[in-house]
């Protein structure tokens, strides 16, 4: 009998789908008529979870953060680029302060990165439908500068299918992605909660 093996992919999917669909309703691009406003704030929460993320992953050479696996492809710039950008409004400074404190496991690092990652082609969609609308702005980090996302991501898929397996691993992999999504998650809540006090002042 053959016994099959467990997949990563599916493992990460259900361990973070709840998150996943909390984000993809709750971030500022969300809105049915987002604006540039709706942007720059979109882009002022990245900035505020992927600060102390990247500064974290820094930190590795191995896993998902060895360069002969995956080549470094910081989202950082991008997004600073496209806040300074003159046709945006400028950024609210209110914002909680982030915090992140990630185990340090290769595992848990390839959930981690399989949020990050995968946000690029979220941001794919969301440049299809917002290009447009919100023009003249480049929409650098939406675009990922014009590199489509979908060669790294297979790129990724394939190394994170080579070196997390075993239910241990997958396992530390999920804790890693569902860490990294509540993050986020709360960040978004707390610039909401921060942003209903200042309206009700």
């Amino acid at each position: 009998m053959t016994i099959e093996r467990p997949d990563i992919l599916a493992a990460l999917r259900d361990a973070t789908a709840s998150r996943h669909a909390e984000l993809d309703g709750g971030m500022p691009l969300a809105r049915p008529c987002a604006a540039l406003d709706d942007y720059r704030d979109h882009l002022a929460l990245l900035r505020r979870w992927l600060e102390p993320v990247e500064a974290w992953q820094a930190r590795f050479a191995d896993g998902p953060q060895d360069a002969g696996l995956l080549a470094p492809a910081p989202h950082l710039p991008l997004i600073e680029a496209d806040l300074a950008d003159a046709s945006l409004p400028p950024v609210d400074a209110a914002l909680p302060p982030a915090q992140w404190q990630g185990r340090d496991s290769a595992a848990y690092r390839w959930g981690v990165a399989y949020v990050i990652e995968g946000s690029r082609l979220g941001g794919a969609v969301l440049y299809r439908r917002l290009a447009e609308r919100l023009a003249p702005h480049p929409l650098r980090y939406l675009h990922n500068d014009g590199v489509p996302p979908g060669p790294r991501w297979q790129q990724f898929m394939r190394a994170l299918r080579a070196h997390v397996q075993g239910q241990a691993a997958i396992a530390e992999a999920c804790q890693g992605a569902r860490d990294a999504f509540d993050s986020l998650i709360a960040l978004r809540r707390a610039a909401g909660d921060a942003a209903q006090s200042r309206a009700a002042a």
